[in-house]
């Protein structure tokens, strides 16, 4: 009988580590191919992962709450044939799975995951201006004049996003994040605070790892390397609230939820196409800035595992029904913490919604890698100037967050402003045009 090894694959892009969170399976069960095995979360959702493998378990080698690398055995099964029948050639399914050991190369995944053959790029060896850094595990060394320093790929990654050079942190043995958090806090002329007494019988502490660990972490890289600019702006929706009555109304969204946030989503498209360098990113390696041609809108997510930023790909190709249906998806989606890995890749520019916990308006900080964030504030009945009269009106507030690297107030300001008026007026934005009067 063979026995194989199903080790822990990279579910996402270049993802280095998950928890077990259930196992679906015990020791001398019986499983099929592709049959669910367990529950794992990563650093962006939790994901349920199938068995490459039909058998008979024979050890499951992790324990549930147990976080691991990727490449780790997570489990054994038995698979009824014998050895040495077996092939010389791994399966495919096989060498989807498995973990390369030979010269790297690229390989399918099994039914959407799997680790990729060869190491992904956060787990490549680079070299460096002191000389050739080599791998080890899943470390890399990297010489200085006074011995080498080992440092993982995370961590070095970190530190690049964060302006830190490693090389410059004096220390024997493996750098870690803390390390460069450190580093990082010093070049930026600041002082990490005082270590806390904990006192277990009237604190809790939470591990950070997972979703909680991966948002501290692109939160603080964005702080650092982006330079925020807010501007925000007071909107007269009543006839955006008309339009989502009217809305309702239409055949095209009968099982569709229809709210303010549909056609702020709208007014977002509709903008960034009037003005595309907001639909930018800032590319340090090659001192460039990219300009999208695509809108691939995200939308910040409190979710039960924590923040997340789920994403609706070629958003500017949908008329408002099909944004509709795929807005309410993605929401049910994270609500129920199953958003899968590829719906978090890949946004250009991000909606957060905090008008629905009853907050007027905020300063969000961006999403790693994306040129600007909108915050939609909660709708307020509040006394407005109307045709020099003064009337009760439904005001919401807009902020936008931006990249002043490649996005000037002007620009920011102007955009804006555009999504302003098509929320005032947002009679454009879909066919028939009459949206009710607002008298």
């Amino acid at each position: 009988m063979a026995l194989r090894d199903f080790r822990l694959p990279d579910v996402g892009e270049g993802l280095t580590e998950a928890e077990i969170l259930q196992w679906y399976v015990a020791v001398g069960d019986v499983v099929t191919i592709n049959q669910m095995i367990c529950e794992i979360e990563t650093a962006k959702a939790a994901v349920e992962l199938p068995s490459p493998y039909a058998g008979t378990v024979t050890a499951l080698k992790v324990n549930q709450g147990e976080t691991v690398d990727v490449g780790t055995v997570i489990i054994t099964i038995e698979d009824g044939v014998a050895s040495e029948s077996a092939p010389a050639a791994p399966a495919e399914d096989d060498r989807n799975l498995e973990v390369p050991t030979g010269k790297p190369k690229q390989a399918a995944v099994l039914v959407g995951y799997g680790v990729k053959e060869g190491q992904t790029p956060a787990r490549r060896a680079r070299k460096a201006a002191s000389g050739t850094q080599e791998e080890l595990g899943e470390s890399i060394v990297v010489e200085l004049h006074d011995g080498p320093v080992v440092a993982k790929p995370p961590v070095r990654k970190l530190a690049k996003d964060l302006g830190v050079d490693i090389r410059r942190i004096r220390k024997s043995g493996n750098i870690t994040r803390s390390d460069v958090l450190d580093a990082a806090m010093a070049l930026h002329g600041m002082e990490q605070p005082p270590a806390t007494t904990y006192d277990p019988h009237r604190e809790d502490r939470i591990p950070v790892k997972g979703v909680l660990k991966e948002m501290a972490q692109a939160m603080t890289t964005s702080a650092f390397t982006a330079p925020h600019v807010s501007v925000w702006l007071q909107v007269d929706v009543a006839k955006t609230l008309k339009a989502v009555k009217k809305l309702k109304d239409w055949e095209e969204f009968e099982g569709l939820r229809v709210s303010p946030l549909l056609i702020v989503a709208a007014a977002v498209l509709q903008a960034a196409k009037e003005f595309p360098k907001i639909n930018s990113s800032w590319d340090e390696a090659n001192h460039e800035v990219i300009i999208r041609r695509y809108i691939n809108l995200g939308f910040a997510a409190a979710t039960p595992r924590g923040l997340l930023v789920p994403v609706i790909h070629e958003a500017d190709g949908m008329d408002i029904p099909t944004l509709a249906k795929e807005l309410m998806a993605l929401v049910d989606t994270a609500r129920e913490g199953r958003t899968p890995p590829n719906r978090m890749q890949h946004g250009t520019i991000t909606i957060t919604n905090v008008g629905v916990l009853g907050i007027d308006g905020g300063t969000p900080i961006l999403t790693p890698g994306q040129g600007a964030i909108l915050a939609v504030g909660q709708i307020r009945e509040i006394p407005w100037t109307v045709k020099g009269k003064m009337k009760v009106r439904p005001i919401c507030q807009l902020t936008l967050s931006f990249d002043h690297r490649m996005i000037d107030g002007e620009l920011g300001s102007r955009f804006l402003a555009r999504i302003g008026a098509l929320l005032e007026d947002p009679s454009e934005l879909y066919d028939q045009s009459d949206a009710g009067d607002d008298e």
